[in-house]
């Protein structure tokens, strides 16, 4: 499998079980919430409707990444104890946690919903890095318009700079419209995602393209 500077139309689960043991720098990614999303104008995210993918998808994440390194997942707060229990049970361990800070709320019943949550989850014995991040980040509205949770590249670079290592590799299981792939190759780090679904694959593959040409 090619494993640099691409994204594969493929389930995660399968395409990472091909690859090597402790290949990976870094892992950002955004999986399904679990809350059978659909957004304002219908759209939906594939297998957020369960969470038959959830143990198996984070024990190949942390068999794919090398020793003493992080992963940052986005997570729904509502489904906290199914994330943290696959997070454990691949013996992964939360070292912090990051609040996406919104100027809008993205919806609103009991409060206003305005922002967005992960933890930083490490493996093995990690080193913190030198200038550590604040744990929260402005997030600037995409307008949506690529996918339906669609993450601004802006709000994911820090993350790639502070717990990739410069020329390292960074893989995202769940790509959606590639956010975190662009924000890799803008920082000059080698990326590799995967998207189940065939149009966020088409989506992320064009969005790639003029910066790979340019590169």
């Amino acid at each position: 499998m090619t494993t640099d500077n691409t994204i594969i139309h493929a389930d995660c689960i399968t395409a990472m079980g091909e690859l090597a043991p402790h290949s990976v720098d870094f892992v950002l990614t955004d999986p399904p919430y679990i809350v059978d999303y659909r957004s304002r104008d219908g759209r939906t995210v594939a297998n957020d409707d369960n969470a038959q993918w959830l143990r198996p998808a984070f024990a190949h994440i942390h068999r794919v990444l090398k020793p003493a390194s992080f992963c940052v997942s986005f997570y729904a707060w509502n489904r906290v104890h199914l994330f943290m229990a696959a997070w454990r049970e691949a013996e992964f361990r939360p070292v912090g946690h990051i609040v996406f800070r919104k100027r809008y709320a993205s919806s609103a019943r009991f409060l206003r919903y305005e922002h967005e949550v992960a933890y930083l989850l490490a493996k093995g014995d990690v080193t913190p890095p030198a200038q550590p991040l604040s744990d929260v980040i402005e997030f600037r509205y995409t307008g949506n318009r690529l996918h339906p949770t669609q993450k601004p590249t802006a709000a994911l670079a820090p993350l790639i700079s502070t717990f990739c290592p410069a020329g390292g590799l960074v893989l995202d299981p769940f790509a959606g419209s590639g956010s975190t792939l662009v924000a890799a190759q803008q920082l000059g780090r080698r990326f590799l995602g995967f998207e189940i679904d065939a149009q966020h694959h088409r989506t992320a593959a064009a969005r790639l393209a003029p910066l790979s040409a340019a590169a």
